[in-house]
């Protein structure tokens, strides 16, 4: 079991502890004892999704603007479950035209355009030709200002997929 985990579920067991005997051993008006309850259940909740954030689930946000990708898994949508499906990326981000220190997890939902840019891109990757993904705004009209750098509620961002350039060695 992981370290940090295990930590985890101590603290949780003590404030849970800490939480019955005031329950049970003080003459606190009851409202204020359900509201112990209550707020120690949305904390734990809370911390749940931070976990999961942290420890290697697909992350909930956007991609990165220029990220190397590493790899790829696809569950295609099944219409006898009833699932849409899923296109999992494991990518490293590009910071100052250097990669991340960690990579990470993401999750896009189901897209047949993407399963079909990113399975190329894949075979690309398996001849030693590793593969640099960014993101671009989505198409439409461009409005003024900033606007049109955010996607409106339906649109998507573009992804376009090119092999990452070989680095320049020194000359001699």
């Amino acid at each position: 079991m992981n370290h940090s985990l295990l930590l985890l579920t101590v603290a949780y067991a003590l404030l849970a502890f800490l939480l019955l005997f005031l329950c049970v051993w003080t003459r606190w008006h009851v409202a204020v004892k359900i509201g112990l309850v209550a707020l120690v259940t949305v904390a734990y909740f809370v911390a749940y999704e931070g976990w999961q954030e942290s420890q290697g689930w697909p992350a909930q946000v956007e991609l990165p603007q220029r990220f190397v990708l590493l790899a790829v898994v696809t569950e295609e949508p099944s219409s006898e479950l009833g699932h849409k499906g899923n296109i999992y990326l494991w990518v490293n981000a590009l910071e100052n035209n250097k990669p991340a220190a960690q990579p990470r997890a993401y999750r896009l939902p189901y897209d047949k355009d993407l399963h079909s840019l990113f399975n190329d891109a894949m075979k690309k990757n398996r001849q030693g030709n590793s593969q640099m993904g960014t993101l671009e705004p989505p198409n439409g009209p461009k409005g003024t200002g900033f606007s049109w750098m955010l996607p409106g509620p339906g649109e998507k961002p573009r992804i376009k997929i090119s092999d990452l350039p070989r680095p320049q060695l020194p000359e001699k």
